[in-house]
């Protein structure tokens, strides 16, 4: 039963206020040059616009910001009652509006039409963003208001301590904790970017002695959905896989669909997650059971559409007029970056590599600029108004780090800027409701290698179909899911359901993924196409999450074991174990589960038939560095609902590179390499009471600190 726990919505003491001081006026001078130059370059370079007195210029920049502060609390109220969609409409047509008045009535300044002045704060925001990289600014310039005062916070401390002066004592703050996932970032990786000073925060962190870098294993499935349905509500085995076949729907599940998220969570959901009790959660997979949820997969499907309201989170983005075209021109900027960084590689002939063209440059946008902004701005309003518990989901390292390498520049650089964004979120907690303790964690680590099929010469789906010596079939549930990209397209799924779910009525998906998965189908209505399908006694499902893939015989109820895999296809299971991109099968038997690999067979479930030998011939784990864990992992993994018939994980070279099954060159799923390698960034007062073995064991730790911060 959950302890009792205090209601602390209403306790918390705000900081002292701080009145501006120099720096502050000489930052806030610094910022309208800036906006005043920018206006100037986009006054200069649209035809339509002129400005005869330049002194009308920085006349216009002050219009500007006094109209959008005036603005900014009716904005907000309206927002909050027609929604996230045309919050968005708002915000972009204030800031057209407010600019356009400011060129047309002021003296001296000539406009022609709305167009030309949307075409000038469009310029004057690139001209801001570009002095904004050239002076080294910071990154989270969508709370700017907000780092502000954290700053002037900060140094009004570090002035009283130089003086001496002790002054009248702040009213104490409550604890909160704040919860900060680092999507694919193995703890390797982290000390690695720290000593190449890509991670300056964190190394600040740690050198003061306040934090402790600790690791933890992410076990096998090593995938997002399955570690935040750990680390979040403790119950990370309810998932086997990031997509697996469900029976008793007839269908793939796809944990990062709306309706799959929403149904998932829902099967495993006891009200005590992480974010109860008057928590939030931001950009995750699944909600922790937080009172307030936005951009979370789970919260699209039958929760948006009911028509929460969210619309002013939006506005609160967009109000200052040059944060959308600032945010518009730095996503073009990243896309722009993406396809000169792919050309180099390949220019340099850097291995192992793939394709990293069509939409993914897109995404690579939407996730390292326009989704990192927002949650950044999402996070520092739970922040400032007190929110006990929040946990954000930042993405951005995972999804370059799979289409260039876990240590490749370009995600070395968007692990840099997930520094920057935990700078910001340090500053704004100096005049947060609470005093945070913020804990960073991640979810799995990343493995890199060539693909299975730069590897086989073929996919694993035709490699199983030529084993069962059949021809691969068209039918979606057998088409092989190496290539789809979900993962990539949950996080725009998740932004699109926020803001377009509301206005339609209804969830949407995207992605080349979303019509093999369907929608949610209860048991009992599968139709007859469907069941005829799963009368075909060689009907087979391949899936692939990384390096981990799994095969379904769905034509055969219930779960095959090897001698009747071998009376059926005498050659796919020798086939498999034998192949050169393959490591290990795992299978049930008599005798238990059996691990096969190319020249010998380990009982993974010993106490089974403890009369028969647990290793025979050449022991398939020893191509993992950690015999044991592998062991320990792959008899859980056999063992979760819904896993596959066949578990097939990639060979592992001595240097830990392994391939993928899906169209990624860094990868995670299954075991080798560093994917099982994930952080734990926490103050040095909240201690780790003992080794963290799977993403539950992460989620009893951070209950604990609730507990021990009086959360709970």
């Amino acid at each position: 039963m959950p302890t009792a726990h205090p209601d602390h919505s209403s306790t918390p003491q705000p900081p002292r206020r701080v009145r501006p001081d120099v720096a502050d006026l000489a930052e806030a001078l610094t910022s309208f040059v800036g906006s005043v130059v920018g206006l100037g370059v986009g006054i200069a370079v649209v035809d339509g616009v002129s400005a005869p007195s330049l002194w009308a210029i920085p006349l216009a920049a002050l219009v500007v910001f006094a109209i959008t502060w005036l603005l900014q609390a009716p904005l907000r109220w309206l927002a909050d009652r027609v929604g996230a969609a045309l919050a968005f409409a708002l915000g972009l047509a204030v800031q057209i509006a407010t600019m356009w008045a400011a060129l047309r009535l002021l003296p001296g300044l000539v406009v022609r039409t709305w167009w030309d002045a949307a075409l000038v704060l469009l310029v004057a925001a690139v001209v801001v963003a570009v002095l904004g990289w050239l002076t080294a600014s910071d990154p989270a310039y969508a709370v700017g208001d907000v780092v502000r005062r954290g700053r002037r916070a900060h140094r009004r401390r570090a002035r009283q301590a130089a003086n001496g002066a002790t002054g009248p004592a702040a009213p104490a703050r409550e604890p909160g904790l704040l919860l900060v996932i680092l999507d694919g970032v193995a703890e390797p990786v982290l000390r690695y970017a720290i000593e190449a000073g890509h991670a300056p925060t964190m190394a600040r962190w740690l050198a003061s002695g306040r934090y402790r870098l600790d690791g933890w294993w992410t076990q096998v499935p090593a995938t997002t959905p399955a570690s935040t349905a750990g680390i979040l509500h403790g119950k990370a085995d309810h998932i086997p896989a990031f997509r697996w076949w469900d029976a008793s729907l007839g269908r793939l599940v796809v944990a990062n669909h709306p309706w799959d998220a929403a149904a998932i969570e829902a099967s495993f959901t006891d009200g005590e997650g992480l974010l109860a009790h008057g928590g939030a959660a931001v950009a995750t997979a699944f909600s922790g059971d937080a009172a307030t949820t936005q951009l979370v997969m789970s919260r699209t499907y039958g929760h948006r559409v009911k028509g929460r309201r969210v619309g002013s989170v939006y506005i609160r983005f967009l109000a200052n007029p040059f944060v959308f075209f600032r945010t518009l021109s730095l996503t073009v900027g990243e896309m722009v970056k993406e396809l000169w960084q792919a050309r180099q590689a390949r220019v340099r002939g850097v291995e192992p590599r793939i394709g990293r063209g069509g939409w993914y440059v897109v995404l690579r946008g939407v996730t390292n600029v326009w989704l990192r902004a927002l949650g950044t701005t999402i996070v520092a309003g739970h922040m400032e108004r007190g929110t006990p518990t929040i946990a954000v989901d930042f993405v951005d390292y995972d999804e370059v780090a799979h289409h260039a390498g876990p240590l490749r520049p370009e995600s070395m650089r968007s692990l840099e800027g997930l520094d920057g964004v935990l700078r910001a979120l340090a500053t704004v907690n100096e005049v947060a409701l609470r005093d945070y303790r913020i804990v960073v964690v991640s979810d799995h680590g990343q493995s890199l290698g060539a693909t299975f099929e730069q590897v086989a010469g073929r996919s694993l789906t035709e490699v199983v179909t030529a084993l069962m010596g059949r021809p691969r079939s068209e039918r979606p549930e057998e088409a092989g899911h190496e290539r789809p990209g979900d993962e990539d397209w949950g996080p725009l799924n998740a932004l699109l359901n926020e803001i377009v779910a509301p206005v339609r009525g209804r969830t949407v998906a995207s992605g080349p993924g979303r019509r093999a998965a369907g929608r949610p189908t209860e048991p009992a209505r599968i139709d007859q196409e469907r069941l005829a399908d799963a009368l075909d006694p060689d009907a087979v499902t391949v899936i692939a999450s990384g390096n981990l893939g799994l095969v379904w015989f769905t034509g055969v109820p219930g779960r095959l074991q090897l001698d009747e895999v071998q009376r059926r296809w005498p050659g796919l299971v020798a086939g498999l174990a034998d192949h050169v991109g393959v490591g290990v099968v795992v299978v049930d038997s008599w005798r238990g589960l059996l691990v096969i690999g190319p020249r010998g067979v380990r009982a993974l479930e010993p106490e089974v038939a403890p009369d028969d030998p647990e290793v025979e011939g050449e022991d398939p784990l020893a191509i993992f560095a950690d015999v044991d864990a592998a062991a320990r992992d792959l008899r859980r993994a056999g063992r979760l609902p819904s896993t596959g018939d066949l578990l097939v994980v990639s060979s592992v070279g001595p240097d830990g590179h392994v391939h993928a099954f899906e169209h990624q060159v860094g990868s995670h799923g299954g075991l080798g390499g560093q994917q099982n390698e994930a952080l734990l960034l926490h103050p040095a007062a909240l201690t780790v009471s003992d080794e963290l073995v799977g993403a539950d064991a992460v989620y009893h730790q951070l209950v604990a600190w609730q507990r021990e911060l009086g959360l709970r």
